[in-house]
C-alpha cells in the first residue's frame, strides 16, 4: 500500500505552487444574439462533437467562478437538448491552464457554514449532471488542473492530458484548510484507489501527466508540439483539440471503451478493499499519520478522512452530505481563513510594486561558492539567468559546481527533467577564481563570510571591474547594509538580498534597503527575486533586518525555558543568560549550528535520520539553573510567551517603518522562520486573538520578566481601539 505523505507538507506549503485566480481575452462562438452575455464559455460544433472552450477574459487562469459556472450550465443545457450532438470536448483556450480551482472569493464571501455548505452542494449537483451526461464528455487537459478543476475533470467520462511541464493535476484544497467539496472526496478514491486518493488529498501534492496515467487519473496522453508558424503552446492546444475530438467520436461510436479491463493485480487490490478490516486498518493508519504530522493544528485532514470513510461505509448520499457539511465547517474555521490569508500574501509578494528596472538583469556575478552562494547560483541559472560563480578556493568552486549538477541530476533521475534540460541549465553557469567576465555583469551578489572587513574588501574589488549600471547586493544575514555600503563609491547601487538556507527550497527573499538605495536598484533586486521564483519582502535596514530580528526572540525564549527562568539581559532582547551560548561556543559548538556542525543541543551523525540529546550541552545548561515562576509557567503561558515576544517585535518593526505593511510581516514570519501558517502570521494573530487580550497577557509576563514583554506602542494603540485591525 502506498504510504500517505500526509500533512508534513503544511510547514512548507508555501513551497507548493497552485494559482487559483487570474486572465486573457476570449474568442466567442456565441450561437445567437441572446447569448451575448456569455463571456467565459463558448462552443462550436465539429461534425457531431461539441467543442466547449473555457476562457476567463478577466484573469490569467480559469477558475470556477460564478460566471464560469453559469456559462457552463447554459452551454451544457444547449448541448444536451441538441440531438445532433453525440459527444463533447471540454478544453481551455488559456495557455498553461485548464481550470486552476475554485474562485476563492466565492468561498470568502460566505458568511456562515450553512452558506458554504450550499456552495459545495451546488458544485456537487453540477458535476453530478456531467457525470450522468447522456453523451460522453472528454476533458482535454493542458496546464494546471487543480482543485475544483480536477473535480470537474474526473466527473467527465474520459480525460486526455498533454505531457507538458505545466500540466499538473491535484487537490490542493488542504493547503487552504479546506477539502475537495464538489464530489472529489467521493470520486477520487474510486478512480485511483484509497491509498493514492488519500495521498493526493492529504498532502495537496500535484501529479504530472505520466504519473496520472499510471494511476488511472488520465486515460490518454498527448505529446506537446514544438514551435512552427504558431507558438508551441498554441500548436499544442490545437493538436490536443484535434486528438480529443477524434477520441470523442470514437467513444460515441463504441470504438473506444470508457472502461478498461483490470489487471490481475488491480483485481486483487479491489478484492482487498472490499474487506472491511482492510479499510478499517487504512483509515486508522492514515488518521494516525495525519495527526502526527499536523500536530492537531489543522482540522482539514481529519475531515477529509471522515468524508471518504463515510462515503465508502455508508453509501453515496451519506458521503456527499458529509463532504458538503464538512466543507462548510472548514470554510468558516480560523485555520482556513489564516491559510487563505497566507496564500493571498504570497500572491501580493510576487508583484513588483517598484516599477520596471531601467536595465533588465540578465547576468549575475556571485561571490563565494559556499552553501549560500552555490544555492543562489542554482536558483538563478535554473530560471534562465546567466551566472558566474567566483571563489578564491579551487576546492570550493569544484564542490559548488558539483553540488548544482547533482541537484539537477536528481531531477533527471526522477524524470522531472531531461538530461538535455539539465545540461542546458548548467551551460548558464561558469566558475572561476578571478573577476573576468564581471565587466559585463548586471548584478553582483556577495555571499562571503559574515565579516564586515571581508565584505568591504570584495565590494572594493568588484567596483573596480563592474560597469556603472551594475548593482551590488549583499547576502548579509545581520550586518547592517548601511555599514557595508559605507565602503562603496555608489551607495545608491548597494542593497541587501537576504536568502534563506537551503536557497533552492526556502521561498523567501528579504530585500534590505537603506536611505540611499535608489528606486531602480530596489526594482532590479525585486525583479531578480521574482525570476528566481522567490516570495519577496522589502524591509528597511536595521540590525537583524526583520526575519532574524524575530528569530532572536525565539532563541532567547528557548534558552529561558531550558534554564526554567532567566536573569535580565537588557531591554526587550533580555530574558536569557547568554552564558549558555558563550559556554557552548567555547566547547566547540561553533555558531550554534546544530545539524550543520554535527552538534548543538543534540548530536547528529552523518547518514542517520535520528538525533540524540547531547549530554555535554545538558551539563552546560544545568550550570545556569534558576527556579520556575509558577504564575507564568503553565503550558498555555509557555506557548504565549513565545508568541507574544515575536508578535510584539513584529508590531515594533511595523511601527518603526522596518516593515512596509502587515502582509509582508506575516509572509516573512511564515516563510522566514516557520511561524505557524495555521494562525496566518503575527499580524493576523493579533486580529484573531485580540490586541487587548494580548496586551493583558504580556503585562502578566512583564511583571515577572521585565522589558522583554513590554508591549510596543502600536500594539497598545490597537488594544485601546478594538476597531483597529491590521486586516480589514
Amino acid at each position: 500500500m502506498a504510504v500517505v505523505r500526509a500533512v508534513g507538507v503544511f510547514s512548507k506549503f508555501s513551497t507548493r505552487k497552485y494559482p487559483l485566480l487570474s486572465g486573457h481575452a476570449s474568442r466567442s462562438f456565441s450561437m445567437s444574439s441572446t447569448l451575448a452575455a456569455r463571456t467565459h464559455v463558448s462552443y462550436e460544433l465539429k461534425d457531431d462533437v461539441a467543442v466547449v472552450r473555457l476562457n476567463d477574459p478577466t484573469a490569467k487562469v480559469n477558475t470556477l467562478s460564478a460566471q464560469m459556472q453559469s456559462d457552463l450550465k447554459e452551454v451544457m443545457g444547449e448541448i444536451w437538448t441538441n440531438k445532433s450532438v453525440k459527444s463533447a470536448v471540454f478544453i481551455s483556450s488559456k495557455p498553461g491552464c485548464f481550470i486552476a480551482g475554485a474562485d476563492i472569493k466565492m468561498i470568502q464571501s460566505c458568511q456562515s457554514s450553512e452558506e458554504a455548505t450550499r456552495l459545495s452542494q451546488e458544485g456537487q449537483k453540477m458535476f453530478e449532471k456531467i457525470e450522468k451526461s447522456p453523451i460522453p464528455i472528454v476533458a482535454a487537459i493542458n496546464g494546471s488542473c487543480l482543485g475544483g478543476g480536477l473535480e470537474f475533470a474526473i466527473a467527465c467520462q474520459y480525460r486526455i492530458a498533454t505531457r507538458c511541464k505545466k500540466t499538473v493535476l491535484g487537490t490542493p484544497e488542504v493547503m487552504l484548510g479546506l477539502l475537495p467539496g464538489a464530489g472529489g472526496t467521493q470520486r477520487l478514491p474510486k478512480m485511483v484507489g484509497l491509498p493514492d486518493a488519500f495521498d493526493m488529498m492529504l498532502t495537496g501534492r500535484t501529479i504530472r501527466a505520466d504519473k496520472a496515467k499510471k494511476m488511472g487519473l488520465v486515460n490518454h496522453l498527448v505529446d506537446p508540439l514544438g514551435p512552427g508558424l504558431k507558438p508551441a503552446e498554441e500548436r499544442t492546444i490545437e493538436y490536443l483539440e484535434e486528438i480529443a475530438v477524434g477520441v470523442a467520436k470514437d467513444i460515441s461510436n463504441k470504438k473506444v471503451p470508457l472502461t478498461k479491463e483490470k489487471s490481475l493485480k488491480e483485481q486483487l487490490q479491489d478484492k482487498l478493499m472490499d474487506l472491511a478490516p482492510v479499510r478499517k486498518k487504512i483509515y486508522k493508519t492514515v488518521s494516525e499519520k495525519a495527526h502526527k504530522m499536523s500536530k492537531g493544528l489543522y482540522p482539514a485532514p481529519a475531515k477529509i478522512i471522515e468524508c471518504v470513510q463515510t462515503g465508502l461505509e455508508q453509501g453515496r448520499e451519506a458521503g456527499y452530505l458529509a463532504e458538503s457539511e464538512n466543507f462548510g465547517k472548514l470554510a468558516m474555521s480560523k485555520e482556513s481563513k489564516s491559510l487563505i490569508g497566507v496564500y493571498h500574501g504570497q500572491i501580493a509578494c510576487r508583484k513588483n510594486h517598484f516599477g520596471v528596472p531601467e536595465k533588465e538583469v540578465k547576468k549575475l556575478g556571485i561571490l563565494g561558492a559556499g552553501l549560500m552562494g552555490t544555492g543562489i547560483a542554482q536558483v538563478s541559472i535554473d530560471k534562465g539567468l546567466t551566472a558566474i560563480l567566483k571563489d578564491a578556493n579551487v576546492e570550493s568552486i569544484s564542490r559548488g559546481q558539483e553540488q548544482i549538477y547533482t541537484s539537477l541530476d536528481k531531477k533527471v533521475k526522477r524524470k522531472s527533467m531531461t538530461s538535455f534540460e539539465r545540461d542546458a541549465i548548467m551551460s548558464n553557469l561558469s566558475v572561476q577564481l578571478d573577476y573576468s567576465g564581471f565587466e559585463s555583469a548586471d548584478m553582483v551578489i556577495e555571499a562571503v563570510f559574515e565579516d564586515i572587513d571581508m565584505k568591504h574588501q570584495v565590494l572594493k574589488e568588484v567596483e573596480a571591474v563592474i560597469p556603472p549600471h551594475c548593482i551590488f547586493a549583499s547576502n548579509a544575514s545581520a550586518l547592517p547594509i548601511k555599514e557595508i555600503a559605507a565602503a562603496s563609491k555608489r551607495p545608491e547601487k548597494v542593497i541587501g538580498m537576504h536568502y534563506f538556507s537551503p536557497v533552492d527550497k526556502m521561498q523567501l527573499l528579504e530585500i534590505v534597503i537603506t536611505d540611499e538605495t535608489s528606486q531602480d536598484t530596489i526594482a532590479s533586486a525585486f525583479s531578480v527575486g521574482l525570476k528566481q521564483g522567490k516570495v519577496v519582502i522589502v524591509v528597511k535596514d536595521c540590525p537583524g533586518f526583520y526575519v532574524n530580528r524575530m528569530s532572536q526572540h525565539q532563541v532567547l525564549e528557548t534558552l529561558k525555558l531550558l534554564q526554567t527562568v532567566v536573569n535580565a539581559y537588557g531591554p526587550r532582547f533580555g530574558g536569557a543568560d547568554l552564558g549558555i551560548l558563550e559556554t557552548l561556543i567555547e566547547r566547540g559548538f561553533k555558531d550554534f549550528l546544530g545539524r550543520k556542525s554535527g552538534k548543538g543541543f543534540f548530536l547528529y551523525e552523518k547518514g542517520k535520520n535520528y538525533k540524540s540529546v547531547n549530554t555535554e550541552a545538558v551539563e552546560i545548561i544545568n550550570k545556569f539553573p534558576q527556579p520556575a515562576q509558577p504564575s507564568v509557567s503553565s503550558a498555555w503561558d509557555i506557548e504565549h510567551r513565545f508568541i507574544s515576544r515575536i508578535v510584539n517585535e513584529a508590531c515594533l518593526c511595523l511601527e518603526e517603518g522596518v516593515l512596509r505593511n502587515p502582509v509582508e510581516g506575516d509572509i516573512g514570519a511564515v516563510f522566514g522562520f516557520g511561524y505557524p501558517p495555521s494562525v496566518g502570521g503575527p499580524f493576523r494573530f493579533v486580529d484573531t486573538f485580540g490586541a487587548e487580550n494580548l496586551v493583558s497577557t504580556m503585562r502578566r509576563f512583564e511583571e515577572v520578566y521585565g522589558a522583554s514583554f513590554t508591549p510596543c506602542q502600536l500594539l497598545l494603540d490597537h488594544a485601546k481601539d478594538p476597531s483597529k485591525k491590521f486586516y480589514k
